[in-house]
């Protein structure tokens, strides 16, 4: 279905055509008709069908721009979908000047967020503990909502959301619209869908959805880390994301990876939101190549291609394990998802059986132990973003004129409110940090530093 059969202003339909939506996705064409005829609805797609752009229009088509109130809230269960999911529909929502749309997850500067909150609000997307925080200390107020989303509503349960949700819903009025949008339903969620949803249209389109094209591989191994080296060796995937059950094995094994001269790092609930941002930014522009996490990171990660999935663990339910492996073979890409098992989880592994996955041991790997893996870029960081007027082509000319680099050799760039990250191949990193500390950007000093 093409967006102009939905009732839908012009302007939205202009910046859609402009934004390349084209064609509604199926979870699109059967939602956004019940969204904007203030249905509540209960909605199951797969990840990467389109459902932040369905709800996200929705709620748009709906707002009310002069009325300088919260009339939207999304809930997510991390920041990196948080952060995901805002981004998503500030770009939707260039139909229309003064949409205002506030992030309000933790590990930000809650004093920030007051000041931001002063001036009110369209629309907040955020995580349920801190929209909580605010809620709870005033400085949010939730009178004037008209509709409340829960994205990866599933996700929220497995996490625990669930009492923080119920008393963030609290401060809503009764009188709203609930969406639910998740990749996975099971019967808990339906229960809960009737207790804070009023007589919810229920969509389902996983089964008319292209499922993701994944080799799923699973290995029997004595020992998963020198297994892992010969995965990598054998198939030399560009990216990876390694998934563990806990922090300290992400932690440990990131680091046995690097001792090894394997470029790793680790993200999971413990890092501080700098470091998961410097993170997330390295792995995303290919400064690093192997993201090694813990099922925090699972949802929200917005890595356009990514090469191959590593379960270190076997993930405590097949929900997950469909989550984890969900990353790769998006948007047609072919990917390849591995399981690593020891002889302890083999009772686990044989749970997952089936025609579509290869059970195989460590002995059929062909790689090499030895196996080293540099990242085609490093990261130079700038002290200086949005909040000093920078742009992604004032980084580009300081960095091809007076740095002399040549346009190939620089990567992503991505700007934040005071800080700037550049990708620059490897072998210019130390001239291209040198010309640009000792340079000037758009006339100004900035401090400069490799990541």
């Amino acid at each position: 279905m093409n967006f102009s059969s939905l009732p839908l202003s012009q302007e939205m339909l202009t910046t859609l055509d402009s934004l390349g939506y084209k064609d509604a996705t199926a979870i699109q064409e059967q939602t956004l008709p019940l969204i904007l005829d203030g249905k509540d609805v209960i909605a199951e797609a797969k990840t990467g069908s389109g459902k932040t752009a369905a709800f996200g229009i929705g709620l748009l088509e709906k707002l009310d721009v002069k009325r300088f109130r919260v009339q939207s809230l999304v809930l997510c269960p991390t920041r990196e979908l948080a952060d995901q999911v805002a981004k998503e529909i500030r770009r939707i929502a260039r139909f229309k000047h003064n949409i205002k749309i506030l992030m309000l997850t933790g590990g930000e500067s809650f004093g920030r967020q007051l000041g931001s909150l002063e001036h009110q609000a369209h629309i907040i997307v955020g995580t349920p503990g801190r929209v909580l925080k605010h809620l709870n200390k005033e400085s949010l107020e939730l009178s004037n909502l008209t509709t409340l989303v829960l994205d990866e509503a599933d996700r929220m349960l497995d996490m625990g959301f669930l009492e923080e949700v119920e008393s963030v819903m609290a401060f809503a009025p009764k009188e709203r619209q609930t969406l639910l949008f998740s990749a996975t339903y099971d019967a808990e969620i339906i229960n809960i869908s009737k207790r804070i949803q009023n007589d919810a249209v229920s969509v389902k389109t996983t089964q008319v959805e292209v499922a993701n094209k994944i080799t799923q591989l699973f290995y029997a191994t004595t020992s998963k880390e020198e297994s892992f080296v010969k995965i990598l060796s054998e198939f030399k995937p560009d990216n990876v994301i390694v998934f563990t059950n806990t922090k300290a094995e992400a932690r440990d094994l990131a680091e046995n990876l690097q001792k090894r001269k394997i470029d790793a790092l680790a993200i999971h609930g413990d890092l501080e939101q700098y470091e998961r941002n410097d993170v997330l930014v390295q792995f995303a522009n290919k400064s690093c190549p192997i993201l090694v996490a813990t099922d925090v990171a699972a949802r929200g990660l917005d890595i356009k291609e990514l090469s191959m999935v590593v379960n270190f663990d076997i993930p405590f339910g097949r929900e997950t394990y469909t989550h984890r492996i969900g990353r790769t073979g998006r948007a047609g890409a072919e990917g390849v998802a591995i399981t690593l098992y020891t002889s302890f989880e083999a009772e686990k592994a044989d749970e997952y059986r089936d025609a579509n996955r290869e059970f195989l041991d460590d002995t059929d790997l062909k790689g090499s132990t030895n196996f080293q893996l540099k990242p085609l870029f490093v990261t130079l960081v700038i002290e200086g973003g949005k909040k000093d007027k920078l742009r992604a082509g004032d980084l580009l000319g300081a960095l091809t004129g007076d740095a002399g680099l040549k346009g190939s050799s620089i990567g992503k760039i991505d700007i934040y409110d005071r800080q700037a990250y550049v990708a620059i191949e490897t072998r210019f990193i130390d001239e291209a940090e040198k010309a640009l500390k000792n340079g000037k950007i758009k006339g100004k000093k900035f401090s400069v530093w490799i990541l």
